[in-house]
């Protein structure tokens, strides 16, 4: 069988949601490995903050399968780490690395250049951002709700943790980006997302 034949076939069976399925279960439990095995808690962040190589992960499912692969596999493999640690943020994990991995596999796959670039700036936005808010309201609620000294306690933790995110995405990036190139070469085209070609302006008649 010819590389184009197998790739239609794969094309074919690719709407099989016994494919989707298994795709995404083996990406959240690579998520999960890398997450939950590539890490480390962050000193002097009480503990429940930790750094990982997640990201990576994460950006490397996305880029490569799409935006609901990346989104599942990013939300739900980085969120059993948090709770396989017995970390309080699980859910939100689920959401913030979720979006993480839904926004950068929806850009890759809209752009034929650059696609990968322009997924993990969008990507690492969500990731820090969405950290960056987590940790100065939900420690500052852990810490006594709307008070002065909590949003203190709150911002102060978010600063301090902000640093670690943004080095874990831009790890996510250098790996991730080449890493999930390779990936998309070497996988029958059937089993990846479809890639819009970038819009050109008409010549003028």
């Amino acid at each position: 069988m010819s590389k184009t034949e197998m790739n239609a076939k794969v094309s074919a069976e690719k709407k099989s949601p016994t494919v989707t399925v298994t795709i995404t279960a083996v990406m959240v439990a690579f998520v999960f490995v890398v997450t939950y095995f590539l890490s480390a808690p962050i000193p002097n962040l009480g503990g429940q903050a930790v750094f990982d190589a997640g990201d990576i992960a994460v950006f490397i499912s996305s880029l490569t399968f799409g935006p609901i692969v990346g989104g599942i596999s990013g939300g739900v493999g980085s969120a059993l780490s948090d709770a396989a640690y017995g970390s309080y943020y699980a859910p939100f994990t689920l959401v913030v690395k979720g979006l993480e991995g839904f926004l950068a596999g929806n850009v890759a796959s809209k752009w034929v250049k650059r696609g990968e670039l322009f997924g993990w700036v969008l990507g690492s936005i969500a990731m820090v951002l969405g950290y960056f808010l987590t940790n100065w309201v939900f420690i500052g609620l852990v810490f006594g709700a709307s008070s002065d000294a909590a949003k203190a306690a709150g911002l102060t933790f978010a600063l301090g943790e902000l640093p670690f995110d943004i080095i874990q995405v831009v790890a996510g990036g250098i790996i991730g980006i080449p890493v999930a190139r390779k990936l998309r070469a070497a996988v029958p085209v059937g089993l990846l997302p479809h890639r819009a070609p970038r819009p050109t302006p008409s010549a003028a008649p």
